[in-house]
């Protein structure tokens, strides 16, 4: 495994050190200019921000990512990827990671970005030199996870390996936040449906049926399509079921960002089926108070005298997913106390979320012109579902993006491209 560091001071700057069967080490640099071009260029190609991808000048950055943006067009994908990987990453390094591959198989990069660099999608990174006959990207040579930033590192939480799931672990529960019906909101308004009308998606009941075949779900449902677009999972229920114990938590739904100039991260919200008159640290919107990673933070402390912690009132899981718009937008801020570093503050050792806006299969259709039986962002929940109950759930989504990635290069084809998969990253402590 290679840990590597970068942190912004005018140039970008990096630090990587070989642990465990390797050792070594090294340094490297972006000149500032470099750097800026890079992060504009793929700002330009990312989705703007926005819910649900369709409707109103909140589209209008979705539609530009589908019509002209760089990660919807195979070639000009491929030239955003070069560009990043000449800016941002240092050849030294992949020399090295290409010898360690060769002589004890694909290693792990466990990467700290600095919040300039945040939204990079690594995995993409075109490190071939250029060459006319190649197209080798990062997640070819290694597996990629992101670290946790260091504010949140304690004395040995930091290990070698992926997470794995301790022993004592009290349920082997699985909580699944399936597309929570948001109060005051309509399944097709900002806050709304994410996942599609309840059971018109036979991949997403399958993954909650094996979910039921193989062990506990929380909610007790007796049929796959009861766990989708409830109204009864609020703040307090999510509340009752992790304290119980839980193995894993998925959440599927809405996440709105706070804005990075502000540098408040702890005001990103969670949206789930909390009513105006829940107790939290949020404004409510219209009829439903969002859950903050300042809730889940600081629990009711700042409430009442007698107030609880956040993670006596939500102790997060082994693992938990987070699949939403910027669930892991936290790491863009030079404090990350946003929804990924409170899960992990919470005793998550995992938290797989998400580095820009998802768009939604729907956006995919309306869009893009696909047909409703392909449903690009259940492959996505499918997929982490999947890692989330493997030994090695980093190499897992490896794979799996490794997979997409290829089928990006040989077709094209737009449920294909990396505007979906390459946002997903897995954050370790």
């Amino acid at each position: 495994m290679v840990q590597v560091k970068l942190a912004d001071a005018g140039d970008l700057h990096m630090t990587w050190t070989w642990v465990s069967a390797v050792q070594g080490f090294g340094t490297g640099y972006a000149p500032a200019a470099d750097v800026d071009e890079a992060i504009r260029a793929l700002g330009a190609a990312l989705p703007g921000v926005g819910q649900d991808g369709v409707g109103g000048e909140r589209a209008e950055g979705m539609r530009r990512a589908f019509e002209s943006g760089a990660l919807a067009s195979y070639e000009e994908e491929r030239r955003l990827a070069r560009l990043l990987a000449e800016s941002l990453w240092p050849p030294g390094l992949t020399d090295q990671i290409r010898q360690v591959s060769a002589r004890l198989g694909r290693p792990l990069i466990r990467l700290q970005p600095s919040p300039r660099v945040a939204q990079v999608p690594w995995e993409l990174l075109a490190v071939d030199g250029g060459a006319d006959d190649g197209d080798v990207r990062l997640i070819d040579l290694a597996d990629i996870a992101t670290s946790v930033p260091a504010s949140l590192r304690r004395p040995g939480a930091v290990r070698p390996n992926s997470a794995t799931p301790d022993a004592d672990t009290d349920s082997d529960a699985v909580v699944l936040v399936l597309d929570p019906r948001v109060p005051g909101f309509r399944a097709d308004s900002p806050l709304g449906s994410v996942l599609g009308r309840p059971g018109s998606d036979p991949a997403l009941l399958s993954l909650v049926q094996r979910r039921l075949d193989s062990g506990a779900v929380v909610p007790r449902v007796g049929t796959p399509v009861e766990a989708l677009r409830r109204t009864d999972l609020d703040r307090d229920w999510l509340s009752e079921a992790l304290r119980k114990g839980a193995r894993r938590l998925m959440y599927v739904g809405h996440v709105s960002g706070a804005p990075v100039e502000g540098g408040r991260s702890e005001d990103v919200t969670l949206h789930l089926c909390c009513g105006p008159r829940t107790t939290g640290l949020t404004e409510p919107v219209r009829a439903h108070r969002p859950l903050s990673a300042k809730d889940l933070l600081l629990g009711t402390l700042p409430l009442r005298a007698d107030g609880v912690p956040g993670a006596e009132l939500w102790p997060a899981p082994e693992r938990v997913a987070l699949i939403a718009c910027e669930s892991g937008g936290d790491l863009r801020f030079a404090e990350s106390f946003g929804l990924a570093s409170a899960m992990i503050h919470n005793g998550a050792r995992l938290v797989t979320a998400t580095r820009w806006v998802l768009p939604t299969s729907f956006a995919f259709h309306r869009l893009a012109g696909l047909s409703e039986a392909v449903r690009p962002l259940t492959d996505v929940v499918v997929a982490v579902d999947d890692a989330h109950e493997h030994p090695d759930p980093v190499g897992r989504l490896g794979a799996w993006q490794r997979a997409q990635l290829d089928r990006w290069r040989t077709g094209g084809r737009i449920e294909h491209a990396p505007l979906l998969w390459a946002a997903v990253t897995c954050i370790v402590r």
